[in-house]
């Protein structure tokens, strides 16, 4: 499939009945406003009563996560659940756009608890801006998450990775947040990104969205008394060793970890990439 092909096709998806053909093993989850958010499990062969529930990044959504991270985790022995967010792959809601931040915030710690029905442990991973819905979870819901891992994630953004509006731009934009702030206006592109050919990927969004989940916005509550992880690629386009250890530093937990993975970019990592976030888990996780 190109990528006009898939341009057209994100304009038209039936999300409900993408959902009731789709045949892997998968949860869904009726949030409190009534919204159908679609959970995807890829479940390990060996028993356990832990998960790791991925949070994904801006455009995506949990169906890559698979062979990203998926896979090589779930052969070591974990379960892995991704949460698909509001608006994003199969989940409900208008592509690109999100109510308000208060609904993104019970968004996630809705997952979460649900998540905590399935296993008794559930670590936190967010990529990218998934790292937001992270943070937002720390401040919200801290109580029902036993781990942190924060992956392709740091304080500021590289200068020069994205394109600066101009001033035309910016003033559309003002306007639209103040008078329609969920009209998807944003476009969202960097070169070498994934998914243009993928027509489940956003590429458009609404102020409104990307207000309420904005990455100048992590903050974090006074202590974290889980562990928590940092993993960012030798070659990540978008955050800087310094800038990912910058976060990490924020992050008041007692057991605190940064590894950099040889190799990977901000969503390519080759094969063998997640040795060292496995020894880190069956250190503290496995049985």
């Amino acid at each position: 499939m190109n990528e006009n092909n898939a341009e057209q096709l994100r304009s038209r998806l039936d999300i409900p009945r993408l959902r009731n053909e789709f045949e892997g093993a998968h949860y869904l989850l009726t949030t409190s406003d009534g919204i159908t958010l679609f959970i995807q499990e890829w479940k390990s062969k060996k028993p356990s009563d832990v998960a790791i529930l991925i949070f994904h990044g801006i455009t995506a959504y949990s169906g890559p996560y698979g062979q990203i991270i998926g896979k090589e985790l779930t052969e070591a022995g974990m379960n892995i659940l991704g949460m698909n967010l509001r608006g994003h792959g199969l989940s409900d809601g208008v592509r690109g756009d999100y109510p308000s931040r208060k609904r993104v915030i019970k968004d996630i710690c809705e997952a979460i608890e649900f998540a905590k029905t399935k296993y008794a442990k559930i670590i936190v991973l967010g990529h990218s801006l998934g790292a937001v819905a992270v943070g937002l979870a720390t401040n919200h819901c801290l109580d029902k998450i036993d781990g942190i891992i924060l992956v392709g994630a740091g304080r500021t953004i590289r200068p020069g990775v994205y394109k600066k509006p101009t001033a035309s731009q910016k003033c559309k934009i003002l306007a639209t947040a103040l008078f329609s702030p969920g009209k998807r206006i944003i476009k969202y592109y960097r070169d070498g990104m994934m998914g243009l050919d993928d027509p489940l990927f956003n590429f458009a969004y609404s102020p409104r969205f990307m207000m309420a989940l904005s990455v100048k916005s992590i903050t974090f509550p006074s202590e974290i008394p889980c562990p928590v992880l940092m993993a960012i690629g030798e070659n990540d386009e978008i955050f800087s060793q310094e800038s990912a250890r910058a976060l990490l530093d924020e992050m008041p937990a007692k057991d605190k970890t940064i590894i950099v993975i040889p190799g990977a970019k901000h969503a390519a990592y080759p094969p063998g990439s997640w040795t060292k976030l496995i020894e880190w888990y069956n250190a503290r996780y496995a049985r």
